[in-house]
């Protein structure tokens, strides 16, 4: 057993998937929604409703002093960007990093939305980004590293001519909303933390159209790549499998009302 870090029992992992699921229900009410002429404030004051009416806590408000219930990070933002007034328009691309806390255990995604027309080499960045995601996850089996993980997002997304953030990174969740491991995007297979049953972790991929540099803004939260280009983030809650991992967060409830909302 690894120092620091917390191996979750069956129950446990029931209780982080029911959270999990929580927060891809509330990122579904967000897609249902999200559209040019609409701001980030808006969908925050949605998604805390939601959450509340699900007899959950929104795990991001109060955290460190994070002012709101989602992380809404846009464009060139990578994370931890403020809901404001800010109205989203045609060509943007949006992060909604969405964290609950239910029956005191936490639940953590993230998707990033592409608004109306969104040119083709950004969609790209997502698409590569949220394969990467998938590619970390097939790995993230008993007996594997953590460098095993680091290096599936890190060799699919620098083989598509993207760079990876190196500050940020993913972590181990349950109790608390960040947990020992440190989860990196990128790393050497066959070295790290060894993967057993029971552990629960956020795999989160934050990968820059550009160069892999990022800066703080001056409000203490928000990310930004340090050239402006467009950054991308997708992220799941997943427990470590025995063949495969058991990803606890869903993207499906999501995709289905993007779906509806382009049919209307």
């Amino acid at each position: 057993m690894s120092k620091g870090v917390f191996y979750k029992t069956k129950e446990e992992i029931e209780l982080i998937r029911e959270s999990s699921l929580l927060v891809g229900k509330t990122l579904a009410e967000v897609a249902k929604i999200i559209k040019p002429g609409i701001t980030s404030l808006s969908l925050d004051k949605i998604a805390e409703e939601f959450i509340k009416d699900n007899n959950a806590i929104p795990a991001f408000k109060g955290y460190s002093g994070f002012p709101n219930t989602l992380c809404i990070s846009l464009n060139s933002h990578v994370v931890h960007g403020i809901p404001s007034n800010y109205i989203l328009k045609d060509g943007d691309i949006v992060s909604v990093d969405c964290g609950v806390v239910k029956n005191k255990y936490f639940g953590d995604s993230a998707y990033t939305f592409a608004i109306g027309e969104v040119k083709p080499e950004i969609l790209n960045l997502l698409k590569i980004t949220k394969e990467s995601l998938y590619k970390a996850i097939e790995v993230a089996i008993v007996g594997n590293r953590l460098g095993d993980i680091g290096d599936a997002v890190q060799y699919h997304a620098e083989k598509n001519g993207y760079s990876i953030v190196r500050e940020l990174v993913g972590h181990g969740i349950g109790q608390n909303l960040h947990e020992a491991p440190e989860v990196p995007n990128y790393g050497k297979k066959g070295t790290g933390l060894k993967l057993q049953e029971g552990l629960v972790i956020a795999i989160e991929p934050m990968i820059n159209l550009g160069k892999k540099a990022i800066i703080q803004e001056k409000d203490g939260w928000t990310i930004r790549t340090a050239d402006n280009l467009a950054s991308a983030h997708f992220e799941h809650t997943i427990a470590i499998g025995k063949d495969k991992a058991d990803i606890l967060s869903s993207f499906d409830y999501i995709e289905k009302a993007l779906n509806k909302n382009n049919l209307q």
